[in-house]
């Protein structure tokens, strides 16, 4: 398929696809039937280099910005694989990066590039505050040198799978602190110390095989140098973390719809009904060359965000805007493969529903498309909020 414009990182991009090839469909059906977790998969990522692509050559990583590690994430997601293992550790890692000490720098940073280490948690969401995320309640208390944490967070993913934990929770009440946002901290907390000492994981089922769990702590003890820059200032942290988050999603929802394209295309090539290909009707034409339209529109927007963000520009108007319109563009393109295919599109062997089920997620996770909406009307617009 022919590209509009100039493919960028070309050599990360070739590199990703060759890595992928060893993990075909077949490997992620298998996975999604038992509820299983990619540990091969995210294992050779590791040790090719590619979750490091945003830690300084001084921690052991390759130094490069959000836009080539939204090219590995797309060439994931097109090469019919899932990130979803894994991206946390490209975001995550920033709020260590950025706000963390040199001390914790050097403690971590190196660990995880390596892979000795796991980043692959972020503790924000509770069951209570959804996307308000100025009223989690998740508490932790200052007692001598460790924080008391006691709370509950939803539809934290990979905790199961990860050796390290940022968690964002409150150190002053919301009624105390100064304004809404304030009085929230980040801790970084060693899953393995963690859990059976004040953590609990509850899996939950999805429709997705996306090792999602809830966390429950009870007087879990964190210790105080764990904590990320000041206290009460994590808020603050995370916006940066969020942003590359909505950014690198965006980048694996075009690599998702690149990968439904490719497969409907080709289909449309091959099969034949009525004594010729079904691509020769419009009707099946059409609707593939819509895709591809928004699909490439949204991929400019993309790019666009992921070269803000790594000027140094908050950008969180272009990271939702580019959230919104891949996720929908990767949408439609879902819909229309699954329409090209027909009945066959509901078949496990052509490995085009699983795609379908996960795709569909980035249109409520990790924002939802009305709250983005709402963010460019009262950001970008000026409009009045509605609470």
């Amino acid at each position: 398929m022919s590209e509009l414009a100039e493919e960028t990182f070309p050599e990360i991009r070739e590199a990703v696809r060759r890595l992928c090839a060893d993990f075909p469909g077949e490997y992620w059906q298998k996975l999604d039937r038992e509820r299983a977790y990619p540990n091969e998969f995210v294992t050779a990522l590791t040790e090719a280099g590619f979750l490091s692509v945003l830690i300084p050559e001084e921690y052991g990583g390759s130094g490069l910005g959000l836009e080539a590690a939204c090219a590995v994430l797309e060439e994931i997601h097109r090469s019919g694989c899932n990130g979803g293992a894994c991206h946390a550790q490209m975001y995550t890692m920033g709020t260590v990066l950025k706000y963390g000490s040199e001390k914790q720098k050097q403690e971590y940073l190196p660990k995880v590039a390596s892979g000795e280490l796991r980043l692959q948690a972020f503790g924000v969401t509770e069951p209570t505050a959804g996307t308000d995320t100025t009223r989690i309640s998740t508490f932790a208390k200052r007692d001598g040198d460790d924080y008391v944490v006691n709370g509950q967070k939803i539809w934290i993913s990979r905790a199961e799978h990860s050796d390290l934990m940022v968690l964002l929770c409150r150190t002053t009440a919301r009624e105390d602190a100064a304004k809404p946002s304030a009085g929230m901290s980040v801790l970084l907390v060693d899953m393995r110390e963690a859990v059976g000492n004040g953590l609990t994981i509850r899996p939950v089922r999805t429709m997705l095989n996306h090792a999602t769990t809830e966390l429950f702590f009870d007087d879990l003890r964190v210790p105080a140098e764990n904590l990320i820059g000041e206290e009460g200032q994590g808020f603050k942290y995370i916006l940066s973390g969020m942003n590359a988050e909505r950014i690198l999603i965006a980048a694996e929802c075009i690599g998702d719809g690149r990968f439904f394209i490719d497969r409907a295309s080709a289909y449309a090539r091959e099969r034949s009904v009525f004594g010729k290909p079904i691509g020769t009707n419009q009707g099946v034409q059409f609707p593939i060359a819509r895709a591809y339209v928004q699909l490439s529109a949204a991929a400019e927007m993309v790019t666009k965000a992921a070269r803000m963000f790594d000027e140094g520009h908050l950008g969180g108007t272009e990271a939702n805007m580019s959230k919104m319109l891949a996720s929908e563009a990767s949408w439609y393109a879902a819909d229309m493969c699954i329409q090209t295919h027909g009945g066959f599109g509901f078949a496990e062997e052509y490995d085009v529903e699983r795609k379908f089920r996960e795709t569909r997620l980035y249109q409520v996770a990790p924002i939802s498309t009305n709250l983005i909406l709402s963010h460019v009307a009262t950001h970008a617009l000026d409009l009045p909020k509605s609470f």
